[in-house]
């Protein structure tokens, strides 16, 4: 059985299916509701519990004490509703408010997705999460005081573990340490969310998502985030690499292109390997984007994430046909330059 929650001042609603907490649940709708360890032992996630009964087993989590909840208060990580709910939240409604964190990281799994990318998955410790937008970044720090910025591939419902996409740089120290030696079980400490590219919730606008490379890692994020909320807008995406290799996991695009009604994918090669651009687009991924969209993008929103050359590229020609400054959200990937011999 599944329960209606009404979210003030926002007015959202969402429903809770059973079993599951409020948090999760606002999470899976796309509402960004605070909260740190989604495990009952840091209170971030407490709010107001202004009509209905939620239980939490056997006993309150230890951050809910008597007197909070005499005084009305939840903990939504771990309330689980049995009627419906009003509750009162302060929700998050800009990176900046956000809380920028240090924290340990445990490698748990090291993939390669292609001969130059590297997927990790990083465990946080077991009482700790780190709260993030779609689309946002973590700096993983070195020991000699370096830090190397990396999107966040997950969506914020999904946080088990930190998702980062690591493409291998020719002469960079710390991508070849990650291709060549870095190893599960690992220990890395990351810095974040950092970044103003994430998902514009409130827009309600059709998009276009431009990745260029590993610049497909955040825009996975904030996919899979739109994903979660069943949004019915339309969304295309158009990936920009140089061959097919290079479409380090175009299966999972392609498996959204053909089950998701309202979503198109376009995979573009700039320099596709001899005979093998049969049936491809080939060129530069926004003059592709021009041709598709020849009445302009005066009612589209886009997001893009790759080489500044790209992004920038965009920008300037999508301006003179329709788009706004307002509407354009992009995220450039300076790869780190290589060591000095």
């Amino acid at each position: 059985m599944s329960y209606s929650v009404h979210v003030k001042p926002s007015g959202h609603r969402f429903q809770v299916e059973e079993g599951e907490s409020v948090l999760d649940a606002a999470l899976r709708s796309g509402y960004a509701f605070p909260y740190g360890c989604r495990n009952g032992g840091c209170g971030s996630c407490k709010g107001k519990l202004l009509s209905g009964n939620v239980d939490y087993g056997t006993k309150p989590p230890p951050a809910l004490s008597e007197d909070d909840i005499k005084s009305g208060l939840a903990l939504f990580c771990q309330a689980r509703p049995c009627s419906d709910l009003t509750i009162g939240v302060n929700e998050i409604a800009a990176a900046a408010d956000i809380e920028t964190r240090i924290m340990p990281t445990k490698v748990h799994k090291k993939e390669f997705l292609a001969d130059d990318v590297v997927r990790l998955f990083l465990k946080l410790p077991d009482n700790e999460r780190l709260q993030f937008l779609a689309g946002q970044y973590v700096d993983i720090l070195l020991k000699d005081g370096r830090r190397r910025s990396f999107s966040i591939a997950n969506a914020p419902h999904d946080d088990a573990y930190i998702e980062l996409h690591i493409r291998h740089v020719e002469g960079g120290d710390f991508t070849g340490y990650v291709c060549d030696h870095l190893h599960e079980k690992d220990i890395l400490r990351i810095e974040g969310p950092h970044g103003n590219f994430f998902l514009r919730e409130e827009n309600h606008r059709p998009m276009i998502f431009v990745a260029g490379g590993t610049g497909f890692a955040p825009i996975k994020g904030i996919i899979e985030h739109i994903l979660a909320e069943s949004s019915d807008l339309p969304m295309h995406l158009y990936w920009g690499v140089r061959d097919h290799k290079d479409l380090y996991l175009d299966e999972l695009a392609r498996k959204w292109a053909t089950h998701i009604p309202n979503f198109h994918f376009v995979p573009v090669l700039s320099q596709p390997a001899a005979g093998k651009a049969e049936r491809s687009r080939t060129g530069y991924v926004h003059e592709a984007i021009l041709e598709d969209f020849p009445d302009g993008f005066e009612s589209y929103d886009v997001y893009a994430s790759g080489p500044p050359v790209m992004v920038n590229a965009i920008y300037d020609c999508f301006s003179d046909h329709g788009l706004s400054e307002e509407n354009y959200f992009s995220d450039a990937f300076e790869y780190q330059t290589p060591k000095a011999g």
